[in-house]
Order: structure tokens, then C-alpha cells, then sequence
């Protein structure tokens, strides 16, 4: 049997999700889209795993498609693709489960289109970023012409889409692209998961709802989202977590959700 194109690995509330696929450098084929995509809806099913972290084997996170198999697609195959990819990255944005995304080397067209599926980035100084499919004469086709606009603004959307030119992972930083930026000497997945650890002592609930509630709001006037907000927030309080939150607080204790 072939060795997975995607490799899981637990660690309590937290499973590691690595692209295994390093002799092409993480590339994006409709096998690894696939398994993606099913990975994620296993885990989901897994009572206990609140937190995925996403990155790469070996010196790429995901250094973009499979060009090689994309170059002989016509319009037909190619719309195909395009919703095999953007299902893939659907799923996750959209899942229970928060995701991390751990940088490690390039993520360039679709593997950057992973990371913008994922909730938080953190990325190794020595990651390039990118989408640079305009050099193909094709336009990014898994989300990233509405998710990267979404994140960074329109204005330095439009530079990265238009000129295709890769970034440093300091200037991704200073864009506000990445969330955190891995210094040499520092281990890239330690990072991530002391950000899921923080995350893991939060009202598990309450960090599922306030996913929900922010990525339906991107997606809404802003007053029907606060209408959300306000119907999600009172909602907590019919609970148990927010009785055991507010109390802990009040008596100087850690809470036991």
C-alpha cells in the first residue's frame, strides 16, 4: 500500500496534519485534495480533537497545484479542479475545528489558498508566499481572489494577484497575512501549538460559536451581523460553560471546561 498523501498524528485535543508529498514539494493533485478534504472530515467526527494544525514535509508547506497535470485540463476539468479545491479548503474554513497553519517553507498559489482557509497562520522566517498564477495566465481557483482580499485588503490583494511576485515572510507578517512570525532558532510547530494549547483552555463552545458568528459576519451587513452576535452571545448563557467561565473568574480559579 502506498504510503498517505496526508499524515495525521494526535496529541490530545490537537492533531498535526502534514502533506506528504515532498518529491514534488507538497504539490496540490486531485489526490492530495481529496484526502485533504477527508482528513478533515474524519477529524471532525472526533469528539476530542478541537484543534488541526496544517503543514508540510519537508522544505515546502505547499509549493502550489500540479502544474503538470493542470496543463493538459480544458475548461471542463479545470472547473472541475477548481471545486474539488475550493471544496477541500471549504471544509475546513468552515468545520468545528480550529485550524492552524504552520508555515515551513513555500506556500505559493494553492498551498497560500490553504493557508487563507485556515483560521490562524504562523510561518517560519524562511517562508515565501505567494500567488502567482497570473505568470501561468490563469487567476488563483481555489478561493484565494476572495479570501486574501478578505484578510489583507483589497489594495495589497490586488499587488500579490496582479503581479504574482512572491513575498518575504516578514513582509506577509507586516500585511497582517501571517499572524506570527517564526524566528531562526525557533521551532515552528511548538509555536502553533502553544497557540493551541491557549486556545484549549478557552470555553470550547464559546470558541466554536465566535468562529461561526466572525466568518458569517465577513459575509453580512454589519448590522445583521452584531443581530448575530448579540443572539449567539446571549444563547452562552442558558449553558453550563459560561456559568462555570464567569465563576471561575470570580473565584480566582482556573475553569474546568
Amino acid at each position: 500500500m502506498s504510503e498517505s498523501l496526508v499524515q495525521i498524528k494526535k496529541e490530545g485535543a490537537i492533531a498535526i496534519l502534514e502533506i506528504n508529498r515532498p518529491s514534488a514539494l507538497n504539490a496540490l493533485n486531485e489526490e492530495v485534495l481529496t484526502e485533504l478534504r477527508s482528513s478533515f472530515q474524519d477529524l471532525e467526527k472526533e469528539a476530542e480533537i478541537r484543534v488541526v494544525i496544517i503543514t508540510g514535509q519537508g522544505k515546502a508547506f505547499v509549493a502550489g497545484a500540479d502544474i503538470a497535470k493542470m496543463k493538459d485540463l480544458d475548461a471542463n476539468g479545470a472547473e472541475k479542479f477548481a471545486s474539488l479545491g475550493q471544496g477541500a479548503f471549504d471544509t475546513i474554513q468552515n468545520s468545528r475545528l480550529i485550524s492552524i497553519a504552520a508555515v515551513n517553507g513555500f506556500a505559493l498559489g494553492g498551498g497560500l489558498e490553504l493557508t487563507l482557509a485556515c483560521d490562524i497562520r504562523v510561518g517560519s522566517e524562511k517562508a515565501k508566499l505567494g500567488l502567482p498564477e497570473v505568470s501561468l495566465g490563469l487567476i488563483p481557483g481555489f478561493g484565494g481572489t476572495q479570501r486574501l482580499s478578505r484578510l489583507v485588503g483589497y489594495g495589497r490583494a490586488a499587488e500579490l494577484i496582479f503581479t504574482g511576485d512572491m513575498i518575504s515572510a516578514e513582509e506577509a507578517y507586516r500585511i497582517g497575512l501571517l499572524n506570527k512570525l517564526v524566528k531562526e532558532g525557533e521551532d515552528l510547530l511548538e509555536v502553533a501549538k502553544t497557540i493551541a494549547g491557549s486556545i484549549l483552555k478557552k470555553g470550547p463552545k464559546a470558541v466554536q460559536i465566535a468562529k461561526r458568528v466572525i466568518l458569517e459576519g465577513l459575509d453580512t451587513q454589519f448590522s445583521k451581523g452584531q443581530e448575530l452576535e448579540k443572539k449567539e452571545f446571549s444563547n452562552l448563557f442558558s449553558g453550563t460553560e459560561s456559568k462555570e467561565g464567569m465563576g471561575a473568574f470570580l473565584e480566582k480559579r482556573p475553569p474546568k471546561f
